[in-house]
């Protein structure tokens, strides 16, 4: 019967395909019995839980082959039907061209952009490291189980997966297993021409345990590829890498061809694979004994889970502070932030960076599944949450799983993507930081923790032309906009340490991911900002009647529009500051509120920025001006800098009283 069930995930991945006329045959064809193997004996799952806490995590990083996860997904019963295979890549349809978390049951992240997968299978791994120190005891594997991913050629070739599996080897991340497709095509053909170096040797030199699996000439290999997962589940150590050596395209005419990579095979094609496995059944259909087949690993992983909750029933009444706040963890329950007063006491002038990290310490202690680290710039983030007499947290590191805060290491591409799978894991409320000039190379990680609708935190400092000295290579000018055009995302730049509360407490209780925009320079405190930053904009000085004009700002800037405000009310003009820290909450508020603040009838605007302006025309309107950085920054010292590219309060003023000429 494995051999029958192989040949259905081939062919029902094959004729999806087909039907779309679009999509990624080769993978599919050739990594089935891997597949098989996994999910028929080793995977831990119960379909009819999906989301059971100590269920095995699968990736498929390599996700242009989705199609091989749909129909494992239908063949074990996560409730996907054969309608939804004959929708594949269709609008509206379960089975999207790439898998996507949230959209169908049993696909544990969003994967397609190559590299990305083993990353988020990395947090998850440390994720499961980290709970399983935290909560288990002798007799009480409460959290036990692994993470598995699945990889091709193109994955590995991806910067992301060095990084990657570089910090598991050296975390000594023994839970992750990876399969590695080696098939040698890609797309424009043979990798020879692009990837030649010796995959086996580079995972050995970043403490990985290595395991080779030959399935040319014995692709269906099952038992093979079995001893590969046992030995693997037993070195918990090292993460490890099983090479299983394939044919793309295995049984089709294309067999071996970078033609079948990303293209269906064809009606006539099909029809030849269908001849040389033997497959007889109707289009879309599989031999009910196959289904039965599947049912029985349903059935094993549903029996697993009965005998979990047992144990966790005898953990409560052996350990219950621990196991409420393992429930707590797992709910993503959170306390009231804006109930916690001296989060919002700051006495003195401070960057919001300085100001971040007062919040995070307050923020850490009574939150215990807060849980990140820096890509190596801590110092300067200040982003590591400090020991106290109250609370100790530790750093994550082999023999410390328990510890708290992350040393990424400089990866910022993978520590975003680590992020999303610790996030994606449960338990854990994840953040990272680094510069903000940086988030450039998180990116499309960030973009991700957007489409998966996931919570994750980005601290991301230095966040202007104030970085100073370190010159234009440091200074960000291009990324608010750049972060502000990710749907889903939010963008908070406070103006202060109220402001960056109240950022925090949006960023942890929301449902998308933050990025909280700090400076390096000190800002001044004002008293009326708080928790109507929440609102995302907000009327934080204003005159009497109806204003001239509108200064509208984020972050350091404010302070200029404050001090520009006093200026202009010396010469008899009303102004009114708005501090918008945050576009995307300001843009949710309803149209009064909207309008409130920024009135349709006053055409007189100045708003100001040091980044660049694309962000604001909508709110300066056809008579406003804009403050902002049109080319790169300099090296120099920052109060230079702003008033070389005209960021004081003179200008400002001057702005205003053009945009009143107007």
């Amino acid at each position: 019967m494995k051999q029958t069930t192989i040949n259905a995930i081939r062919i029902l991945s094959a004729e999806a395909i087909q039907k779309a006329n679009s999509g990624h045959p080769g993978l599919p064809l050739g990594s089935a019995p891997i597949a098989y193997t996994l999910w028929q004996n080793f995977l831990k799952f119960n379909n009819k839980d999906p989301k059971w806490d100590n269920r095995d995590r699968f990736v498929l990083s390599a996700g242009h082959g989705s199609m091989l996860n749909y129909s494992l997904l239908y063949l074990y019963g996560f409730g996907l039907t054969v309608e939804d295979l004959q929708n594949f890549r269709q609008l509206g349809s379960k089975t999207p061209g790439h898998p996507e978390y949230g959209h169908t049951k049993g696909i544990e992240t969003t994967t397609g952009p190559l590299g990305q997968g083993i990353a988020n299978a990395v947090g998850m791994a440390v994720a499961e490291a980290h709970l399983a120190a935290k909560f288990n005891r002798e007799g009480f594997p409460v959290v036990d189980h692994y993470t598995y991913a699945l990889c091709g050629d193109g994955c590995l070739e991806e910067g992301i997966s060095y990084e990657a599996c570089s910090f598991a080897g050296t975390h000594e991340l023994g839970k992750l297993i990876l399969f590695y497709d080696d098939n040698d095509i890609t797309i424009e053909g043979n990798t020879d021409i692009t990837f030649k170096e010796d995959v086996a040797a580079r995972f050995k030199a970043q403490n990985w345990q290595v395991i080779k699996v030959d399935l040319v000439a014995n692709p269906d290999n099952v038992l093979m590829i079995a001893n590969a997962i046992r030995k693997a589940q037993k070195d918990l150590k090292h993460p490890s890498i099983i090479i299983c050596k394939t044919k793309i395209g295995y049984g089709t005419p294309l067999e071996g061809s970078h033609k079948c990579h990303g293209s269906p095979l064809g009606a006539e094609n099909l029809q030849k694979t269908k001849e040389k496995l033997g497959w007889t059944s109707a289009p879309f259909e599989v031999p009910e004994e196959v289904l039965q087949h599947c049912k029985t690993a349903g059935r094993r992983g549903a029996k697993k889970e009965r005998a979990w909750k047992a144990m966790f029933a005898e953990y409560e009444r052996a350990y219950p502070e621990l196991a409420a706040e393992y429930k707590a963890a797992m709910k993503g329950e959170l306390p009231d932030y804006a109930a916690m007063e001296d989060l919002f006491r700051f006495e003195k002038p401070m960057a919001t960076r300085q100001t971040s990290a007062q919040v995070l310490q307050k923020i850490a202690a009574v939150t215990p599944t807060l849980m990140g680290g820096s890509a190596d710039l801590a110092p300067s983030n200040l982003s590591d949450m400090k020991n106290t007499d109250a609370v100790t947290y530790g750093d994550f590191a082999p023999g410390s799983y328990e510890g708290r805060n992350m040393h990424f290491g400089i990866r910022e591409h993978a520590m975003a993507a680590i992020a999303n799978g610790m996030q994606l894991h449960g338990g854990i409320h994840a953040y990272c930081s680094t510069f903000f000039i940086f988030s450039d190379y998180c990116k499309h990680a960030m973009r991700l923790s957007a489409l998966m609708n996931i919570p994750v935190i980005y601290i991301l400092t230095h966040d202007s032309i104030g970085v100073g000295e370190d010159g234009p290579t440091h200074e960000p000018v291009e990324q608010l906009i750049a972060l502000r055009s990710i749907p889903n995302m939010k963008v908070y730049r406070p103006a202060d340490g109220k402001e960056t509360a109240a950022a925090w407490i949006s960023a942890l209780t929301g449902t998308a991911p933050t990025a909280l925009v700090l400076t390096r320079q000190n800002l001044p405190q004002y008293e009326n900002s708080g928790l109507n930053a929440l609102k995302g904009g907000y009327i934080l000085e204003d005159c009497d009647g109806k204003p001239d004009i509108l200064l509208i700002a984020s972050g350091s800037e404010v302070e200029l529009c404050v001090k520009a405000k006093a200026v202009l009310a010396e010469e008899g003009i009303k102004a009114r500051v708005v501090s918008m820290p945050c576009f995307e909450e300001f843009e949710k508020q309803g149209t009064r509120y909207k309008e409130s603040v920024i009135p349709s009838s006053v055409k007189a605007r100045v708003c100001v920025e040091a980044g660049s302006p694309y962000s604001w025309y909508k709110y300066a309107g056809d008579k406003g001006e804009i403050v902002a950085m049109t080319t790169f920054g300099a090296s120099g010292p920052a109060p230079k800098l702003f008033e070389k590219f005209g960021f004081t309060v003179e200008n400002v003023v001057e702005k205003a009283k053009i945009s009143l000429a107007k």
